[in-house]
């Protein structure tokens, strides 16, 4: 139930330096010159299932099962889905008091610092923007299928990324679909909400044909062995299918573009993660019963296993399907990225040129284009697993933060309304922590080095740009540089 409190505001916490924090501001109406809320809760569930239910279930279960757990990936599944839901259950907190755009970055600069909300501000504008890309090489790999069953020869080097696969040089299928869903984006809030809508319905029946075919043809050998690279395999593999069970948190970076968001964004977070977890349950029950996970084909997984029982048919349409569906995770990511990277230039963390919004669209079209061009050239020249695991580092970071952020605003700011309060505190925030800790543990250690490196990259703009330019610089006893007569800042 939602929390009233009476008397005098609350005096806002002060700290100065990289400490300072950003106020909480829980209104939820509209600024000049920003973001217009427009969407409803299930406009904000299709978005957070846009995110949740895509390459997890066409692509990614089959590859963790190949490579990594054997039968053993609903184990996988079920690992990232507790730790995924201990960190939603705070995002829903979160999301409840502080319906601004930027999620995880908004809510640890409030929480526990500038220093801290710029370290996870930087590395969602990475993370985003790879898992977009992971999505769109997911599509483009289902593409080849499709064009393979018209008999269509295409040459080999736009088949896949360097290392791929024979003459491989670019994954050009997935490189124009990051570019295309940027053109989408671009249009406006409104519009791309509806497309996505749409595309989720279409994505969520093909899902349901395919368990409910699937379901005849499941035979009880394929499970076995169950554990076949053993309790190991399970675990390596849970921290990569994290990356299909945390789309809530690119719906709760839309928190300033959806109506009443202090009351609907809790409810769609959870009812998004309910629904996601029950089909991934589901998929990997019905794939590896349909085919043993040595035999799995790891481009289209799906489509040549109901080939495989004789639904050739059927999957020509999921493959289709997946075209279509996947392509709400790649959108509802982009759009989050783009938000993120709205919020940190509107609070002058990075350049204000990219805050400036469409005059009449009112997104932030400059960004949004940049993310486009940046996730298609991931998408077009890395293999799915590195950019998978490049993605989930970061998201797993962002998690602890945002977990440990409830906590510790729970003790310095008990007097914000909450519509939401996460259950059992501290103990379900310390779950999602050590899960997420636990998982970034079997991450590969290229993965610690890419993200190190970028990171290292965002400490250095920090300091040479953030620190100076914060829009919070001078409000808690910093001191402001004092402009010449020209208006110019030394």
């Amino acid at each position: 139930m939602p929390e009233t409190r009476s008397g005098p505001p609350p005096r806002p916490l002060s700290r100065s330096g990289v400490f300072r924090l950003k106020p909480v501001d829980t209104s939820e109406a509209e600024q000049a010159g920003g973001l217009r809320r427009t969407m409803g809760l299930w406009q904000l569930v299709a978005l957070s299932l846009g995110g949740l239910v895509g390459a997890g279930v066409f692509s990614l279960a089959g590859v963790v099962a190949h490579e990594d757990a054997g039968p053993g990936v609903m184990i996988s599944f079920l690992i990232a889905i507790v730790a995924s839901a201990a960190a939603a259950l705070c995002y829903a907190e979160f999301a409840g008091m502080i319906p601004k755009a930027g999620s995880a970055y908004t809510y640890s600069y409030a929480a526990l610092g500038e220093l801290v909300g710029w370290a996870i501000g930087w590395d969602l504008l990475l993370e985003y923007t790879a898992i977009v890309a992971v999505v769109a090489i997911a599509i483009s790999g289902y593409l080849s299928y499709l064009f393979g069953q018209m008999g269509l020869d295409l040459p080999d080097w736009m088949l896949g990324a360097p290392g791929t696969g024979a003459g491989h040089k670019v994954d050009l299928f997935a490189a124009l679909l990051c570019l295309l869903l940027a053109f989408v984006l671009s249009r406006g809030t409104k519009e791309s909400a509806r497309f996505e809508t749409v595309l989720v319905v279409v994505k969520l029946a093909i899902v349901a044909l395919v368990i409910v075919v699937g379901a005849f043809h499941i035979s009880g050998g394929n499970y076995t062995p169950f554990l076949p690279f053993g309790v190991g395999g399970a675990i390596s593999g849970a921290a990569t299918t994290f990356f299909a069970v945390y789309g809530y948190d690119a719906m709760s970076a839309a928190a300033e573009e959806s109506a009443e968001a202090k009351k609907v964004l809790p409810r769609a977070i959870v009812i998004s993660l309910v629904i996601a977890a029950a089909i991934y349950i589901a998929v990997c029950l019905v794939l590896l019963g349909m085919v043993k996970y040595t035999e799995i084909d790891t481009k289209s997984p799906f489509s040549s296993a109901l080939a495989s029982v004789g639904f050739a048919w059927l999957g020509t349409v999921v493959a289709i399907g997946a075209v279509v569906g996947i392509t709400t995770s790649a959108l509802a990511n982009m759009l989050a990225v783009t938000r993120v990277w709205f919020s940190m230039s509107r609070d002058g963390l990075l350049p204000a040129w990219f805050a400036r919004n469409h005059a009449t669209r009112a997104v932030p079209t400059r960004v949004i284009w940049l993310v486009g061009a940046g996730s298609a050239v991931i998408a077009g020249l890395l293999p799915i697993r590195e950019a998978a695991d490049l993605t989930n580092i970061g998201i797993l970071m962002a998690f602890i933060v945002v977990s440990a952020a409830v906590v510790v605003l729970r003790r310095t700011r008990p007097d914000l309304p909450r519509s939401f309060r996460t259950p059992l505190v501290p103990l379900v925030p310390l779950v999602g922590i050590a899960f997420a800790i636990w998982l970034i543990a079997n991450l590969d250690w290229v993965t610690w080095v890419r993200f190190a490196v970028w990171m290292v990259l965002g400490l250095i703009v920090y300091a040479c740009y953030g620190y100076r330019h914060s829009a919070e610089r001078g409000s808690a006893g910093d001191a402001v540089p004092q402009s010449d007569p020209e208006g110019r800042t030394p």
